[in-house]
């Protein structure tokens, strides 16, 4: 990793990199990691509730996910714009990390819990009220997760630094989503999901969860959220500074390598959304290998320890190649592994134990049962599901580039619009996963989520295999043809943050950004001083 002083100077003082320390790279992330509690909660269990503990009618519990997360892809560009208008003494985008937490707690506690105090016989009230709730909740969620993406941009622009971020996410992640999930499986395999009993359990977890992660953001990114670190500089009129839609709708329509990572991040996280759903989750072990409780936590905690070792090369593959490389490579290995994964799902045989899914049993006493199955199962599922992981949060830092190249291209500084407008088509395309496993489960007549006493039904293992293997290696296929076009390598970055660190330092010097923007725009127009960083 490059060294951890805040800015790497070069020959006769003029500033260079923009890097972070080493406690700023690991905290700031954790935003993410506070979202992504309330993400877990959102997409895998709200429509639980709702149908559950409130007796709403399962499609329009499993709708209503789909329609306030398109709502919410729309919420966050008008948030991008707030941010990037946004200058106080409490920096740029720490109010916003804040101000979206606070609202995400008080709506979970009206939602969660309000809703319960409405008369069983005020059916439209149960209605109007949850949805009122649940838009509030997400409005919250995209004031906060819009910060993850856009304040990556002033914490360090060192493409050796920056993907670093993929692997402090991924613990932040762990911390979060992680957590949250291992901890419900536990509960709702117990309790059940649909239960009061589970959110009783679960929210105040996700309320104190998110809070102190939260906290933890805020420190990280308290040093780097000031006006020296945002932008090329120029003038100091703040209304000037400021842009107009047409200039956003300008940068959406010229940004091209924005518009290829929006198609490649969209339909993995789309795929991902879909694949991890609980319901899937139930289907696959409960439904179809009939024990969810000794082999769901198992195989979610051998998916993280396969990906370890992915993280890791995967970081150097970055720092040495960029991370379009390691993309691209990853994804490529995981669509061969699942293959393997779609072959083996497609041989499941109920009733034949040698070729189910094993790893023990506790009647009379514990003891593995492990087979050769689970064996190649855990192979080429931990392999391919390790190789993906390591990518699902590469796109957090390669909008971070997209937002660098902005600036390099036009002199733009605009990372809240560029972050809100990837989650905007991110989200507009993921929102759809809850509703596409609700449709699927009515393929197969359940008019109710599945929990861990639904009976398996004729079709059931077809469905688990489109939806657990065949929609993510789509997903995989399209991102591999969008990244072709992607020219933001590892070399190529290095170029723009040289020509915008001369950028920076000639404006500072007195000269326009006009100027400086026509003055430097290729590397070897820029002093060698910046050219050796």
């Amino acid at each position: 990793m490059a060294d951890t002083t805040e800015t790497k100077a070069t020959e006769g003082g003029a500033s260079s990199l923009n890097q972070a320390k080493l406690y700023q790279l690991v905290l700031f992330p954790f935003n993410n990691g506070a979202t992504n509690v309330y993400y877990v909660l959102l997409m895998n269990y709200i429509a639980y509730y709702a149908n559950g503990v409130l007796g709403l009618v399962l499609a329009f519990a499993t709708t209503m996910v789909t329609v306030t997360r398109a709502l919410d892809a729309f919420i966050d560009p008008i948030v991008g714009m707030m941010i990037d208008r946004t200058e106080t003494k409490f920096g740029k985008f720490r109010p916003f990390m804040v101000l979206g937490n606070v609202v995400m707690i008080v709506s979970s506690l009206l939602l969660f819990y309000g809703t319960r105090l409405i008369p069983e016989d005020a059916t439209a009230v149960k209605y109007v009220l949850y949805t009122v709730f649940y838009v509030l909740l997400m409005v919250g969620y995209s004031i906060q997760t819009s910060c993850t993406r856009s304040g990556q941009t002033c914490l360090t622009n060192d493409p050796k630094q920056r993907p670093t971020f993929t692997l402090f996410n991924t613990i932040a992640s762990l911390v979060g989503m992680g957590v949250t999930m291992a901890v419900a499986s536990i509960v709702g395999g117990n309790v059940g999901f649909g239960t009061e009993a589970f959110f009783n359990f679960l929210i105040p977890l996700v309320i104190i969860l998110s809070a102190a992660l939260t906290a933890l953001a805020v420190i990280g990114i308290a040093g780097k959220d000031k006006k020296e670190y945002w932008g090329l500089g120029g003038s100091d009129d703040a209304e000037e500074n400021k842009l107009s839609i047409k200039d956003y709708v300008q940068i959406f329509k010229s940004n091209k390598e924005l518009q290829r990572l929006m198609v490649a991040a969209s339909g993995t996280k789309f795929a991902f959304a879909v694949a991890t759903n609980t319901s899937v989750g139930i289907l696959l072990y409960s439904c179809m290998m009939g024990n969810y409780n000794g082999l769901y936590l198992p195989m979610y905690v051998m998916g993280y320890v396969f990906s370890a070792p992915f993280f890791i090369g995967g970081l150097k593959m970055s720092q040495k190649h960029g991370q379009k490389k390691t993309l691209v490579t990853f994804t490529s290995l995981a669509l061969v592994l699942y293959l393997g994964v779609v072959v083996l799902l497609a041989l499941w045989d109920p009733n034949n134990a040698a070729m189910n899914l094993s790893i023990f049993s506790t009647e009379g006493g514990f003891h593995l049962t492990l087979n050769a199955y689970t064996v190649i199962f855990i192979v080429l599922y931990g392999l391919g599901y390790g190789a993906y992981y390591s990518t699902a949060d590469m796109a957090i830092p390669m909008i971070a580039d997209c937002s660098d190249y902005e600036m390099y291209r036009s002199g733009n500084y605009a990372p809240g619009v560029i972050g809100t407008l990837f989650s905007f088509v991110d989200k507009l395309v993921s929102s759809l996963s809850t509703t596409v496993v609700g449709i699927a489960l009515l393929a197969v007549g359940l008019t109710e989520l599945p929990d861990t006493t639904t009976a398996y039904a004729s079709g059931m293992n077809w469905l688990t295999i489109v939806l657990f293997c065949v929609i993510p290696m789509i997903a995989w296929v399209l991102t591999l043809v969008s990244m072709k076009g992607y020219t933001l390598t590892g070399e190529r970055m290095k170029e723009i943050q040289a020509v915008n660190a001369c950028r920076k330092d000639a404006i500072a010097g007195g000269m326009s950004v006009e100027t400086a923007l026509s003055t430097y725009e290729t590397m070897d127009q820029v002093p060698e001083k910046y050219r050796a960083q």
